[in-house]
């Protein structure tokens, strides 16, 4: 039996699982890392802690989630020497969250330098959208020497995802089309086809797309030069303001979407306007993605608020009945596995999400397409 662990490094916290096939042995949280009051006072320390802690004998890897691959890593990749360096050439594109990776990287290969350390990258399963999907209209010297396309992101979500949507409702996973809604404080839809990512929300960063808990989702790219000429705001002040202070935040003033459903229902406007722009925005890209596959065999809900939330998945699909779009009302309400009536054209579904599951999958894999040698 293969273990794996995987690992989830932010700025200042790591989150792990030790996996013995597809069970879970162990997971935890390791926080504010660096803080007066924290876990760790760096992530040499967290890890030390963490792997001080678990059983890692007879481990096969270690998979590391890692945001950005760019167009370089469009499959995960065992860690090299030269890895490691290319990723750390793509921090400009994930500032965020490829430092916390790499660092990651580096004391999980100092401390386990006999394990073979994988990085599965967010952005790989985009890789299959075709150049019309992934290219904008612009400049194409511009968009090539600074590598300016869509790239997508929660890509073992949607990986993950789509290919349990198949299963659920019985077609082989080359041959199903799913539109997959991850609904969290971040949010993306994705279009599936034949287990292949098409087409996908987010672009060169997390910030386009769905509204979100604090990202603002699609805008008019004028509005950030009206901001910096009209309105006097700074480069990093407009970016502080997209990314922080909008979506659901910016609208509503709370970020969490059960915050918002509960001042909806007691009838603040903010909330209902929020509320009602979020659900649009995922319709809008739900319309969208039907036209691009042609023919939609499910539409699947997850991640926090796609799987905890029947207000939302009624709401965002409403009036989609005439394209063979509907919720139950009594399904949706006891969060089943398909929420759609029998018989419908497209099946709705919630499918709880298993991100870190992928990551070990995605790593086992990458070390057998090396010839590595497994414990």
């Amino acid at each position: 039996m293969t273990r794996v662990l995987v690992l989830n490094c932010g700025s200042s916290s790591v989150r792990y699982r030790l996996y013995e096939g597809d069970e879970v042995l162990t997971k935890g949280l390791i926080q504010r890392i660096g803080e007066a009051d924290g876990d760790a006072a760096d992530h040499d320390e967290a890890l030390r802690t963490l792997m001080d802690r678990l059983d890692l004998g007879g481990l096969t890897a270690v998979g590391h989630r890692v945001v950005h691959g760019g167009e370089r890593f469009t499959a995960s990749t065992v860690v090299t020497d030269e890895v490691l360096a290319a990723i750390e050439d793509l921090i400009p594109l994930a500032p965020l969250h490829n430092p916390g990776a790499l660092t990651g990287l580096r004391v999980a290969r100092k401390l386990l330098p006999d394990v073979p350390q994988v990085a599965v990258f967010d952005t790989a399963f985009h890789a299959t959208i075709p150049p019309e999907g992934a290219l904008w209209a612009i400049d194409s010297a511009l968009a090539k020497q600074w590598g300016l396309r869509r790239y997508g992101f929660h890509g073992t979500s949607h990986a993950y995802v789509s290919r349990e949507t198949a299963r659920v409702i019985g077609k082989p996973v080359g041959e199903a089309n799913v539109i997959t809604l991850h609904l969290g404080n971040g949010a993306s839809a994705t279009a599936v086809r034949g287990g292949r990512s098409v087409a996908t929300s987010m672009g060169m960063t997390p910030l386009p797309g769905l509204v979100m808990g604090t990202r603002s989702g699609d805008i008019d790219p004028s509005l950030i030069f009206h901001l910096h000429r009209v309105a006097g705001l700074s480069v990093d002040e407009i970016e502080d303001v997209l990314t922080r202070r909008s979506g659901l935040l910016g609208i509503s003033g709370d970020n969490d979407m059960r915050a918002v459903q509960q001042r909806r229902e007691a009838g603040d406007p903010d909330a209902t306007l929020a509320f009602d722009l979020y659900c649009r925005r995922i319709r809008e890209y739900v319309g969208s993605y039907l036209a691009v596959l042609g023919r939609v065999d499910a539409i699947t809900f997850t991640a926090g608020v796609g799987e905890n939330s029947p207000e939302v998945r009624e709401h965002a699909l409403a009036g989609l009945e005439a394209l063979g779009i509907a919720v139950d009302p009594d399904r949706n309400a006891r969060n089943e596995l398909i929420i759609s009536p029998d018989g419908s054209p497209v099946t709705v579904c919630v499918v709880p999400t298993e991100e870190e599951l992928e990551i070990a999958s995605e790593a086992l894999r990458a070390v057998r397409s090396e010839g590595q040698p497994e414990d």
